[in-house]
């Protein structure tokens, strides 16, 4: 499982697994009893952009997909 403690909320270098990892880590946190007010900001703000990183991979994903599938893919031209 993977936690960062990072104060930037860059998450290009990450996987989509990695990402939603963090984002279990970030929710179980954030419904505990025991929240840090200190750093609530600093999560919610840190779990928008995973969640923004994971619509990104699923949407590239399913472009993709639509592609392979409807034969649009970047294919060689048969010879």
């Amino acid at each position: 499982m993977v936690e960062t403690d990072n104060n930037t909320p860059d998450a290009s270098g990450i996987g989509y697994a990695d990402a939603l990892a963090e984002l279990d880590v970030i929710l179980r946190e954030l419904d505990g009893d025991d929240v840090d007010v200190d750093r609530l900001a600093d999560r919610v703000e840190r779990a928008q952009v995973l969640i923004t990183l994971c619509r990104e991979r699923i949407v590239k994903a399913q472009v993709r997909v639509n592609e392979i599938m409807s034969g649009d893919a970047a294919d060689p031209e048969p010879a």
